[in-house]
């Protein structure tokens, strides 16, 4: 689809590494006809439109009131097909969280009048909350499965979507009859998405065995098999809970660790989204990194779950790749900028005993939810980040009009509250703590708007 050119003009904030956040307070962003960024101009306060030859017609959109731009979240860990149990999970730990809610309702998406009720719902949720690229579990049923493709392509998201593969330990009612099934219908899913969008430019199937105790020997080496003929990606979950762990050590005697279990199976690879990797020993840490794979961090489940505190600060250290993921509905919110604040207080109670050298700062968190989750994703030269040749993927985020009611509150800036003294690094830290997808005005994927609220007017 071929867009109009457009000028993006106002303050933007991204991270320019783990450590450094880069706030520009008058920016301007050429944006092309195919949503690539064609030029950045910085320190643009009073000056005139840049006058770019054939840009002189471009549209303009500027920030009206307090705000940035700020790039999309990338959520590298959702179950779709979970998300109206998210906030519900009771007192269970993973294994009766999954017979006692998960199973259930997943198995009722054979019903695709209620499957298309609740993927229409999470995506244009995840889309309002400023996630631009998600990698989405959607259940065992193959129409199922590509209706949720068809979704995110109609919707504009940037998607991964999987097709869940189990051939043991899950009810009767709700798992692959076969190998040879499971492999069919994921093949079946792989093709889907190749006829709505051949070059996978903004939907991409993803190979997914749930996790390892759910299937077989023969299963995971036949989806390895069918990981490397098709070179579609991958993701599954790993060393999430100690009961988890031992049942592996059970069901699979002659791999040395859960880690070992995907090696094997030749699914540890650089296209392998790891997601939870609380409890990893140092050498399964060391085969991930050895192997590029790369691990999606979701502290909400892992807490909701008490899972655990995964060592986020020694994955980093030791070179592993590591980004966001919201795990709804083991976490309770699929709001990437909550995941952002969940991963801070994460890492706090890591220092408790680990020591302060183990917290994340505001802007580690922020890139671990946008270039981070790129690089998990594959996609780091085109997202994550605000530079000349990458997609337009990008939120822009609003204070409010700094009016205020009788009371002295801005209400359209939902919880954040700015008095004028606060520093951009400041701005961005009360975002991050206290803000919402009321701050959320407008978001595009690849130069296209996709969500936008209160009187915005492209």
């Amino acid at each position: 689809m071929s867009l109009e050119k457009t000028i993006y003009i106002g303050p933007f904030v991204h991270c320019e590494s783990l450590n450094e956040l880069d706030v520009c307070p008058n920016g301007m962003f050429g944006v092309d006809e195919d949503g690539k960024i064609a030029f950045i101009s910085r320190d643009m306060k009073g000056r005139p439109l840049p006058a770019h030859q054939g840009w002189e017609n471009a549209k303009v959109v500027r920030i009206q009131d307090y705000g940035f731009f700020f790039p999309g979240f990338i959520d590298t860990h959702i179950h779709a097909s979970q998300y109206p149990n998210a906030g519900v999970f009771g007192k269970s730990t993973l294994l009766d969280w999954l017979n006692t809610y998960t199973f259930p309702l997943e198995s009722s998406f054979t019903d695709l009048d209620k499957a298309a009720r609740i993927y229409n719902r999470v995506v244009a949720r995840t889309l309002s909350q400023g996630t631009t690229t998600a990698c989405y579990y959607a259940t065992v049923h193959v129409a199922a499965t590509n209706l949720l493709a068809d979704i995110c392509q109609s919707r504009g998201q940037r998607a991964f979507v999987g097709r869940v593969c189990m051939d043991r330990l899950s009810p009767d009612y709700y798992q692959d009859e076969s190998v040879e099934s499971a492999i069919r219908d994921s093949q079946a899913c792989i093709d889907h998405v190749k006829k709505i969008d051949p070059y996978f430019d903004l939907v991409s199937p993803i190979i997914t065995p749930r996790f390892a105790p759910s299937c077989s020997d023969e299963a995971l080496a036949a989806l390895g098999k069918l990981h490397h003929t098709t070179g579609v990606p991958c993701q599954t979950h790993i060393s999430e809970n100690k009961a988890e762990i031992q049942l592996v050590r059970e069901l699979f005697p002659k791999s040395q660790s859960y880690t070992h279990v995907y090696d094997r199976a030749g699914l540890l690879t650089p296209k392998m989204i790891l997601a939870h990797a609380v409890h990893l020993t140092k050498e399964e840490r060391t085969l991930i990194k050895n192997r590029q794979a790369k691990i999606s961090h979701c502290p909400a489940s892992n807490t909701a779950l008490t899972s655990g505190t995964a060592k986020v600060r020694t994955m980093l250290d030791e070179g592993l790749t590591v980004g966001l993921g919201t795990d709804v509905s083991g976490g309770y919110t699929s709001s990437m900028l909550a995941e952002t604040r969940e991963a801070i207080f994460v890492s706090r109670h890591v220092a408790m005993t680990d020591g302060d050298e183990t917290k994340l700062s505001v802007a580690e968190a922020l890139y671990l939810a946008t270039r981070g989750g790129a690089k998990v994703v594959g996609l780091e030269d085109r997202i994550g980040g605000f530079e000349v040749g990458m997609d337009w993927d990008a939120q822009m985020i609003s204070f409010g009009d700094g009016v205020g009611d009788k009371l002295g509150l801005d209400q359209s800036a939902g919880l954040v509250e700015i008095f004028g003294g606060e520093s951009w690094e400041d701005k961005v830290a009360k975002w991050v703590y206290t803000g919402d997808d009321r701050n959320t005005k407008a978001v595009w994927v690849k130069g296209r708007l996709v969500h936008s609220q209160g009187n915005f007017k492209p």
